[in-house]
């Protein structure tokens, strides 16, 4: 068991820096920063045309923050196409009480009453860092992508990390560029504010749609 604080967690965030663990049940974690780090350039953001039809649907109802201890143990529990997570109990731990202190928010997907997709991420100034997803529903966690993308734009925010990038991410148009670019428009970022909660809850799906567009 490691002996990172909150300001230690805050601080890493600010120099590019986040931890990991090898596996969900390795007690330990390692503190890890890319050569190249992923990006979701807000202003290019691209929502594929099927998925914009399942947005408009609102098949999910999106919130919140409502549950964000759910929404972390989702993420870091196996499931289909993924054998085994990196989020221990530590993080677990640790991002739940960022999320008391009003720095780690999460993204949820409900239906008939149930959390089926999400994802959660640390907020300072005007950067957001994806840390995880989840969806056991079809699409679940391409709407809470979709979702949290119209509220950083509405809010101000300059900078999506997605750490790495993945084939899932590329869709949505994410980027590889260099540590060195990557940690100037970090400290621009965290320098600038932002407002999270500018776009209201809930919001419908041609509202966010739109919001993109009209942020564009």
């Amino acid at each position: 068991m490691s002996n990172i604080t909150l300001d230690d967690l805050i601080l890493a965030y600010e120099n590019g820096i986040f931890p990991m663990s090898e596996d969900r049940d390795d007690p330990e974690l390692f503190w890890v920063e890319p050569t190249m780090r992923g990006i979701l350039p807000l202003d290019t953001f691209h929502v594929p045309r099927r998925l914009v039809r399942t947005v408009k649907s609102d098949r999910f109802k999106v919130l919140i923050n409502s549950n964000f201890s759910d929404c972390i143990e989702a993420c870091s529990t196996p499931m289909s196409g993924r054998n085994t997570t990196w989020i221990n109990r530590e993080i677990i731990d640790l991002y739940t009480q960022l999320n008391k202190t009003g720095r780690a928010h999460s993204v949820e997907c409900w239906r008939w009453g149930k959390l089926v997709g999400g994802l959660y991420g640390v907020s300072i100034g005007a950067a957001f860092f994806g840390e995880s997803m989840f969806s056991l529903e079809r699409d679940a966690s391409k709407v809470a992508l979709v979702h949290l993308v119209a509220r950083l734009k509405v809010g101000g925010y300059t900078l999506l990390d997605t750490q790495f990038v993945t084939d899932h991410l590329k869709q949505f148009g994410a980027i590889e560029i260099p540590k060195a670019e990557y940690k100037t428009e970090l400290a621009r970022a965290i320098k600038s504010k932002a407002d999270f909660y500018k776009l209201p809850v809930p919001a419908t799906g041609s509202e966010i749609l739109q919001s993109i567009t009209q942020t564009s």
